[in-house]
């Protein structure tokens, strides 16, 4: 009976011991953010510390849950910009060259012709908003949805194992979560058309949802409107909401100051970009904020797991010398781009 007891002590310990080493181990786990970020990137340590302190209610710089607002950019920020080009431009070939149920015009299919043959891409003016919107004009939003979710089905040109929808950078993914997890309400702001960019999300970021993706926006009709105007037309029974062809805004520049302010209504807090047509948002989230805001910007620099360019992030890193952005090094801050069963071609 001695030895039982002692042995029943014994193994007591042991699993006392044990439930405090994984419980530690688990709690060391949870405590490590940005696992997919190297330990001494400055981006990584300056946002981990800003967090800390602005969600520390004994900080002088602590900032109620109703304004943690952050706002991320899309192409080149969340996603893959540059192989070969935007993702909704890349939609808008596959809409004129491979749909057989669509017949384009003769300035779509010259235009959707240079950039797939040539590498020739319009630059993102009016008349490049005006093409994208009136190639799915008459789909049904659903319809839509769902020609874009096909459409992320297919290989991603340039890269070995992945898909055209798994083109996110994984580091910023987990830049998301971490900021959601600490109960910052997360915005994407695109320059894409807002309705392209929700199955993206839906899929890679299902915790952000469809009114927190903000973009670029067309029109939007009912299917028996016809050319009345919406203010003489009351949708009733029968009525599905299609797309109607033509754009109203691109969300880019002081547009996307503008329509953060009409939408969302707060100042952010954090913002997110790559380019200098994020230059507005940035710099409207880190001047004249009554809480302690920062502003980051992802330098193209990567050449090996990435269609980088040194030329454009060196002029980022200039860019965020001059307006007080913190620069994120792809190639310096990141253990993987997007997975390492991912592959340059």
């Amino acid at each position: 009976m001695k030895i039982n007891r002692t042995k029943s002590v014994f193994l007591t310990l042991v699993c006392l011991i044990l439930t405090s080493l994984l419980t530690t181990g688990c709690a060391s786990l949870k405590k490590e953010p940005l696992s997919l970020w190297n330990n001494n990137a400055p981006a990584k340590n300056a946002l981990v510390q800003y967090v800390q302190t602005v969600t520390n209610p004994k900080s002088a710089d602590f900032i109620p849950v109703e304004n943690r607002i952050a706002v991320f950019d899309l192409d080149g920020t969340l996603i893959l910009e540059t192989d070969p080009t935007y993702f909704d431009w890349a939609l808008f070939e596959h809409r004129v060259l491979d749909d057989p149920n669509y017949k384009p015009t003769g300035e779509q299919l010259a235009a959707a012709r240079a950039s797939r043959e040539k590498g020739i891409f319009p630059p993102l003016d009016a008349n490049r908003e005006k093409m994208v919107s009136e190639v799915y004009q008459g789909l049904t939003v659903e319809e839509f949805y769902t020609f874009i979710r096909d459409f992320m089905q297919e290989d991603q040109p340039g890269f070995i194992g992945m898909k055209r929808g798994e083109i996110f950078y994984k580091p910023m993914l987990e830049v998301v979560k971490y900021l959601v997890k600490n109960k910052f309400t997360v915005y994407i702001c695109s320059g894409s058309d807002r309705l392209t960019v929700r199955p993206l999300i839906e899929k890679n970021m299902p915790y952000i949802p469809p009114h927190q993706v903000i973009g670029s926006d067309s029109t939007l009709v009912s299917s028996n409107q016809g050319n009345t105007d919406g203010l003489s037309y009351t949708f009733q029974k029968g009525d599905t909401v299609i797309l109607g062809g033509k754009n109203l805004v691109k969300n880019l520049q002081m547009n996307k100051v503008a329509i953060i302010a009409r939408e969302i209504g707060i100042q952010p807090v954090l913002a997110f970009g790559n380019t200098f047509s994020d230059a507005s948002m940035v710099n409207y989230t880190i001047n004249d904020n009554k809480y302690k805001s920062l502003g980051f910007m992802l330098c193209c620099d990567d050449l090996k797991r990435e269609y980088g360019n040194l030329q454009k992030a060196e002029k980022m890193r200039e860019g965020c010398d001059k307006y007080g952005w913190i620069p994120i090094s792809m190639r310096d801050d990141w253990k993987t781009i997007y997975g390492n069963h991912v592959k340059r071609r």
